[in-house]
């Protein structure tokens, strides 16, 4: 049965649809499969209740090819007002009993992903979040696949990452107690970087115990990046992570960076990623359909490019470079100039010299001109995020990706079409240059026409960049001659 077949006439429960990936899976789901229903799970915020937030993303961009070849699609959604941390996820009890007689899949993808969340928080939302998912998911009549998203850097203590459970010292229900008594959970961070990875750990290790039968496996996507082709090329809608990193640099507000560009890197597309999250869907209801596989522990998918596809840092930022060289962003505060570097002293050294000094001359204008001075917070707030970046652009992992690719083999050559995710054929250079594209389009609100002019402000930034480096270059020359006057 094609992938599809599978789906079609299905409902759906869909977790994080309001999230960068949740969206690019719900609008894939509604053009390539004809599904009865995708219900998303939607919290209120910011003043707005679940059915307006859900509103304002189906409006978007990313939705116009399907708006365009589907303009029914909204007719298929039912939105579900809930909470993760809450107990049944706060969800209407006729809503959960629809929920319970309707789905046939769950797609859990919803996360907190800011990787310096407090423990106790990302505890409630990442572990909890999807313990009560699981709960609601063993009381469904006819559930055929659950699939939970966790992060191929779940386990990034280890060197090398399989396709597999990994022991840990704490489990879920112990780290929820010691919560509760107000224990010093901190002590728990010593290996990891951030309670992001950490939570993942603890969530999988709660969900691979499969004490509930579900027919379930888990999905580990590594960092995820912009669009390839669909539904629109290199489409990305958040600054966060390697999208904050990236659009920092070509703007020219970060000049110090920490990172190892000898190492691999690991950014997988958002679009290849939903269809191998789909395609492992597939896969689950098919194996799940044989009784037997309900007494194995749910399998694990590495979705990962540096096992059959590297790039590594040094040369996606050439790429980077060397597309802002032909068509530079206009919306630039300088000049591209960014030291790349492990060592953390030179990172700390060039990060004063090129963020603090500048910043502080700016602050001081600004405080003469009468405003209030912004760039010290603006540099304090970028450094916390390049410190949350370090551990992943630093370090390098042996990934094992067998499951997907075996699962890559599995599929039909239509379905391989419409679902593609394999690393064959794809081109670097094309995609990180692009990804330089979406950032000008859907982060910095470019018009793409605006190339001339661009250019001609780059042109005068880097006069400028270079009057700096020279009159640097005299300011040091003089303290060491004057230096050299006293000594002698």
């Amino acid at each position: 049965m094609s992938i599809p077949e599978t789906f079609k006439n299905g409902t759906i429960f869909v977790t994080g649809c309001t999230g960068f990936m949740g969206k690019v899976l719900t609008e894939k789901l509604l053009r390539s499969c004809d599904v009865k229903n995708i219900a998303v799970l939607v919290r209120g915020k910011n003043g707005l209740d679940a059915s307006q937030r859900a509103g304002d993303i189906f409006k978007q961009s990313l939705f116009d090819r399907l708006r365009s070849e589907k303009p029914e699609f909204m007719t298929k959604i039912k939105i579900i007002d809930g909470n993760l941390e809450e107990q049944s996820l706060k969800i209407s009890t006729d809503n959960r009993d629809w929920l319970i007689k309707n789905v046939n899949f769950v797609f859990h993808c919803a996360a907190t992903v800011k990787l310096n969340e407090p423990l106790k928080v990302a505890t409630r939302i990442n572990i909890q979040g999807t313990e009560n998912v699981v709960t609601l998911a063993t009381n469904i009549i006819n559930l055929k696949g659950f699939v939970y998203v966790s992060s191929a850097y779940s386990h990034y203590p280890r060197n090398e990452i399989k396709e597999e459970l990994y022991p840990l010292s704490i489990t879920a229900k112990e780290l929820k107690q010691l919560i509760i008594l107000d224990g010093k959970v901190d002590r728990l961070l010593v290996d990891w970087p951030n309670t992001y990875t950490l939570s993942k750990a603890i969530t999988e290790n709660m969900i691979l115990t499969n004490e509930n039968q579900l027919p379930i496996s888990i999905f580990r996507p590594s960092i995820i990046g912009c669009t390839t082709s669909e539904p629109e090329p290199y489409w990305l809608d958040n600054l966060q992570g390697l999208s904050a990193v990236v659009t920092s640099v070509i703007v020219g507000f970060l000049r110090s960076l920490p990172m190892s560009m000898n190492k691999k890197t690991d950014i997988v597309p958002v679009d290849y990623t939903v269809n191998a999250l789909i395609s492992v869907m597939w896969d689950t209801v098919n194996r799940y359909k044989n009784s037997n596989e309900r007494n194995k522990q749910p399998k694990i998918y590495n979705f990962v490019f540096s096992v059959d596809k590297p790039i590594y840092w040094g040369k996606f930022f050439d790429y980077i470079y060397e597309i802002y060289y032909q068509v530079p962003p206009l919306n630039t505060m300088w000049y591209i100039c960014c030291v790349f570097s492990d060592n953390r002293w030179i990172v700390a050294i060039m990060g004063f010299l090129l963020h603090k000094i500048p910043a502080a001359l700016l602050d001081l204008s600004l405080l003469i001109c009468g405003k209030n001075p912004k760039m010290l917070k603006m540099y304090a707030k970028r450094e916390k995020m390049t410190v949350l970046f370090k551990p992943f652009s630093t370090v390098e992992w042996k990934f094992d990706n067998s499951n997907t690719r075996e699962l890559w083999t599995l599929l039909s050559q239509d379905d391989r079409k419409t679902f593609w995710f394999s690393f064959e054929q794809f081109d670097w250079k094309s995609y990180v240059q692009g990804f330089v594209f979406g950032i000008r389009k859907h982060i910095l609100k470019e018009d793409l026409n605006n190339v001339t002019k661009a250019l001609s402000k780059n042109k005068k930034l880097f006069w400028l960049h270079q009057l700096c480096i020279c009159f640097v270059i005299y300011i040091a020359l003089h303290v060491c001659w004057v230096f050299v006057e006293l000594l002698m």
